[in-house]
């Protein structure tokens, strides 16, 4: 798929009609969309630009848009409950998910993160992806395969138990690692062993018990910073003319990031100083 220039076969494009409702079609020369105004042909958009709208055979009328990322993400079918792209986007920016970059994670889900983080390290770095459930490894590699249209070079997805990884099989420590787990305490003493010094580790937890005990291990271990967290909250607005409000439905607590950086070996930390009690 294209991500740019004028649509071509085999690209996904999004229609929205005047309600904005979305239907989502994969070009094909020959090839008809019927909606409840009539068909739509693929020649009539193949080869015009992103941004035009195409009438159907009852005079609908669709505005024609490629794919985004959030589009693919919050569209695909999927095993496992996908991270929301805003917590995605905090994890690429908050843990410093660069270009050339090696990211291990732990969970692959239904592969939204893995896609997010396969187009930011790029063909130079590697994400390596380790998931406990057979089904949810069908669903991660054929969603990432949809997106990219292959599977590509620099992705290692694996079956199997984030303890029994060692650095043989990422080649080395990585530079990140992004945990997506019910438990992720039990795994941390493992990824210390498998993250560089000064590299980052994030977790993805849903609940207030997994945020404190995962907290808890990381201050335990020792051989992390004092640890960070937090929810991203996310409310659209309306904006009609003088009507200008919040809307009524918000994103609201989807999951808790902790965050951490691993010490240098044998490195004690000085403890954080809390304000004394009154």
């Amino acid at each position: 798929m294209a991500y740019s220039g004028p649509f071509q076969p085999g690209d996904r494009v999004q229609l929205t009609d005047a309600k904005r409702r979305h239907s989502t079609i994969i070009l094909e020369q020959g090839g008809e969309f019927f909606t409840h105004k009539g068909g739509i042909k693929h020649d009539d958009i193949i080869g015009s630009h992103e941004g035009t709208v195409v009438t159907s055979a009852q005079g609908g009328q669709y505005l024609c848009f490629r794919h985004l990322m959030v589009d693919h993400v919050l569209s695909m079918p999927r095993g496992a409950a996908v991270i929301y792209p805003k917590d995605a986007a905090q994890i690429l920016i908050e843990g410093d998910i660069f270009k050339g970059a090696r990211v291990l994670e732990a969970g692959a889900g239904s592969g939204a993160l893995s896609m997010a983080l396969l187009r930011a390290v790029g063909e130079t770095g590697h994400v390596y992806s380790w998931e406990i459930r057979d089904d949810h490894i069908g669903f991660a590699r054929d969603n990432v395969e949809e997106y990219f249209g292959t599977i590509p070079d620099w992705w290692t997805l694996r079956l199997g138990d984030l303890n029994e990884v060692t650095p043989d099989d990422t080649d080395g420590p990585v530079d990140r690692i992004i945990l997506d787990m019910v438990e992720p305490w039990d795994c941390l003493d493992t990824a210390s062993k498998l993250l560089i010094p000064g590299g980052v580790l994030m977790t993805y937890v849903a609940t207030v018990p997994q945020l404190m005990k995962t907290v808890e291990k990381l201050r335990e271990l020792g051989c992390f910073t004092e640890p960070r967290s937090w929810e991203t909250l996310l409310r659209e607005w309306k904006v009609e003319g003088l009507a200008v409000r919040p809307e009524h439905r918000m994103n609201a607590h989807t999951a808790f990031l902790v965050w951490a950086r691993r010490l240098a070996d044998g490195t004690v930390a000085p403890r954080p100083q809390r304000r004394a009690r009154k």
